[in-house]
């Protein structure tokens, strides 16, 4: 028996890459899914083609699972809504969310458009909120009459945005940092329904990351030696979210940075103790000017920090 026997999964952009090595791996573990994907281009700008979440679903059953696709778009407050009452009416119940689904739309801040703005925000941030919200519209009544939740959210977010800068992904980088702040937020409001909220960040190699420019891109397009751990490969982050997903874990509120071989923890926006410009009369910016330099204005090695 798998460690997610009985459990019901929503994973969004499954149709690919590691949406598709999570279902395929909760799947294994027992868990009944609902394989949601619009199947669209990588900047999500051509019409969806569903063949990718269906492939999976057929991969699942084959392997002896139980799956069904979907194409909701989770960019939709109605859609997200529609999709959590899919995973109930065709298995039952809803205990995990796994919010994977992303596009790319990236450039530089002088030339971003408002729509690349929006539409990059829309399906990473608001696609989170928007499935979490109706989620816990789900959870929160079979809560309040006693009914044990004991529900699992897997958010994602990013080395861009939370720990690396990574120029063009202005609005990728926002996206990603502000969902790593609302898994933290949502875990504080929601344990008491009995749902947990945890955020990984995966380094993975998906045709997101494969088309990053620069040193990102060109290591993830990198050959692997014959017999070598796969560092990038997308099914070592899934054990992760297969742990987080089980009914037995505990961990809430936490950030993970995951690939092949290493997980370690990303930790909060927080205050520096050894950086701290203290005065004990009213600020004028000369006071300021005075000690910034020497408490606040050096860098990790001690040395007079540069603009």
């Amino acid at each position: 028996m798998g460690t997610l026997e009985g459990r019901v999964a929503i994973v969004t952009g499954a149709g690919r890459g590691l949406g598709r090595a999570h279902a395929l791996l909760l799947a294994r573990e027992g868990a009944r899914v609902v394989v949601n994907d619009l199947g669209g281009s990588l900047d999500g700008s051509v019409d969806g083609d569903q063949d990718p979440a269906q492939q999976v679903v057929e991969e699942i059953l084959a392997a002896g699972g139980t799956a069904v696709a979907d194409h909701e778009d989770v960019s939709s407050f109605e859609g997200a809504g529609r999709l959590v009452a899919r995973a109930a009416e065709t298995f039952g119940g809803l205990h995990v969310v796994v919010n994977n689904a992303g596009i790319l739309r990236d450039a530089f801040l002088h030339r971003m458009t408002e729509a690349e703005w929006d539409a990059v925000i829309a399906v990473h941030l608001k696609g989170h909120f928007a499935l979490v919200r109706q989620a816990v519209a789900y959870w929160q009544p079979l809560a309040k009459a006693g009914t044990p939740v004991n529900a699992s959210v897997i958010n994602t977010t990013s080395a861009s945005g939370t720990y690396l800068a990574l120029p063009g992904q202005a609005n990728y980088g926002a996206a990603k940092a502000a969902i790593a702040s609302f898994s933290i937020v949502a875990a504080a409001e929601l344990g008491r329904l009995g749902v947990r909220v945890n955020a990984i960040s995966p380094g993975a190699r998906t045709r997101m990351t494969e088309s990053t420019p620069g040193p990102i891109g060109e290591l993830m397009r990198a050959p692997v030696a014959p017999g070598a751990l796969d560092e990038f490969s997308p099914e070592n982050v899934s054990p992760l979210v297969a742990y987080l997903a089980a009914e037995s874990t505990t961990v809430t509120g936490r950030v993970f940075a995951v690939r092949g071989g290493e997980i370690q923890e990303i930790s909060p926006w927080a205050l520096s103790p050894e950086r701290v410009l203290r005065s004990d009369v009213d600020w004028t910016p000369q006071q300021v000017a005075e000690g910034f330099e020497a408490v606040l204005g050096v860098d990790d090695l001690g040395t007079p920090a540069t603009a």
